[in-house]
């Protein structure tokens, strides 16, 4: 069958409807808004925060968008109808230039932020509030990369220009007096929970570095995994200072007693090299917020190398995970010719309860455990024990990942055609929030600064899905 037929059929199928089950941890119905809102979903407001900048492709303008609101989003607790999201970073693009990789920022004073919205009965969506992100003294952060005593791996900062990201842009390059400018407070955020009491949890992909704000957006404390952080008021297992660069604490949800953090990996981690990130075992951790204790399971990815982009709780034991690939069903910047009705865009269920909690794995003269790398077997760490025995092997050590359900597929469902889907909200028991991320519609091609498009007419841009399907399941 050709893509175009293939197209055809997916773009012709109706949202996927399933049985209800009552549960007492999402309400039971949502208001008006869900039953009127449009099939084919919703854009999100945006503004324009630079035109200046030529398209390398085009040769025309190029609108960098905020936009931006798409690398995490959640339910306001408080508010049926309204929802939480997050930005990552800022416009960014990779780059390589006389001070070596790193990324191209062209708005490289950005302020990562949390956006409010609401939904109207019509379905229409606006942005009632924007809450920047602060240090703890109440100056503003940035998404720069932080220095590589928290989890920096080199990134170099770059204007649109090409010049680098100083400390002082208006006098030259010196490593010791006007070095390149790196801040320790910025994320690349990915994950969001938002709490009954206003404040925020966020998670991300520098470090990663979990940090606690409050309404205003200043940050009250944080977790990481690095021990010498003083700033930290807990630490995460030292193992996941191992994530591959960019591909972080991808997800982050919050138990529905508020009680405990979840964060899910976007890929696997390059624990302890290179050739063990390629694989398809990846890792969730629970912290315990009263004290700090954490918990590790495994999830199996359907393709190695997958995108685990969010996390829903549920329950205090079910969630919901996108699970997603890179592609574009209609092959966007890349054209039509790369159209691919095979791209990978689900979200599915999963119980904690149904894997194995890492800190129970017996020890024995072959299963250890290094205060670095983690739980060990015959050497291998679990990342590179998966690579060459499977999850077969792993198994044959009591060791098995949580298992996953899968509740929507989205290129079924809508005809998904962005790339990132990365938001997830649980509205009611029978109803989902999608939102992707549309990098503030920007694209890059062998570093240079595109507009980023879906297909050849349509410019990508954050877009709320509301989905009906089966969220808890029948138990």
């Amino acid at each position: 069958m050709s893509n175009q037929a293939c197209l055809a059929g997916i773009i012709s199928a109706s949202l996927l409807v399933a049985c209800t089950h009552s549960a007492t941890t999402a309400p039971t119905t949502a208001t008006g808004f869900v039953d009127s809102f449009p099939q084919q979903g919703s854009r999100l407001p945006y503004t324009v925060l630079r035109d200046d900048l030529i398209d390398a492709k085009t040769s025309l303008p190029l609108e960098i968008r905020n936009g931006g609101f798409g690398s995490a989003m959640t339910g306001n607790p408080n508010q049926a109808n309204q929802f939480y999201a997050l930005t990552d970073r800022g416009p960014n693009a990779n780059y390589s230039g006389d001070y070596g990789k790193g990324k191209s920022f062209p708005t490289a004073s950005y302020t990562p932020r949390i956006g409010l919205f609401e939904v109207a009965e019509n379905g229409e969506i606006s942005l009632l509030k924007t809450i920047l992100l602060k240090r703890p003294d109440g100056s503003l952060i940035s998404g720069l990369p932080n220095s590589s005593a928290l989890g920096g791996t080199g990134e170099t900062p770059y204007h649109a220009n090409g010049k680098p990201v100083l400390v002082n842009d208006n006098r030259p390059y010196d490593a010791q007096r006007n070095p390149i400018k790196l801040d320790d407070f910025g994320l690349d955020g990915e994950g969001l929970a938002a709490l009954r009491d206003g404040t925020f949890w966020v998670s991300d992909e520098y470090g990663p570095h979990l940090v606690h704000f409050d309404a205003n957006g200043v940050e009250l404390e944080r977790m990481n995994a690095f021990q010498n952080d003083k700033r930290a008021t807990y630490h995460l297992p030292a193992v996941f200072q191992h994530r591959r660069a960019n591909r972080g604490m991808e997800g982050l949800a919050i138990t529905p007693d508020q009680s405990t953090l979840v964060g899910i990996m976007q890929s696997t981690m390059k624990n302890p090299d290179k050739a063990a990130q390629k694989g398809d075992l990846t890792r969730i951790v629970s912290i315990a917020l009263a004290n700090g204790k954490t918990e590790q399971y495994l999830y199996r990815q359907q393709k190695k190398q997958n995108s685990n982009s969010e996390l829903a709780a549920l329950t205090s034991h079910d969630f919901l995970v996108i699970e997603r690939d890179g592609g574009f069903l209609l092959g966007g910047p890349k054209g039509a010719s790369k159209a691919n009705p095979k791209v990978q865009k689900q979200v599915y269920r999963i119980d904690l309860h149904s894997g194995t909690p890492l800190s129970q794995v017996p020890l024995s003269a072959s299963v250890t455990r290094d205060p670095s790398l983690g739980l060990l077997i015959d050497g291998l760490t679990l990342e590179q024990y998966s690579v060459k025995y499977g999850w077969d092997g792993l198994a044959k050590h009591g060791i098995k990942p949580v298992t996953k359900t899968l509740v929507v597929d989205m290129v079924q469902a809508v005809a998904y055609p962005h790339d990132k889907m990365e938001g997830l909200w649980v509205i009611d028991q029978q109803h989902l929030g999608v939102l992707n991320d549309d990098d503030f519609a920007t694209w890059s091609t062998k570093g240079k600064l595109e507009q980023k498009h879906l297909d050849a007419n349509t410019v990508d841009h954050n877009h709320l899905y509301i989905i009906k399907a089966d969220l808890f399941g029948v138990k």
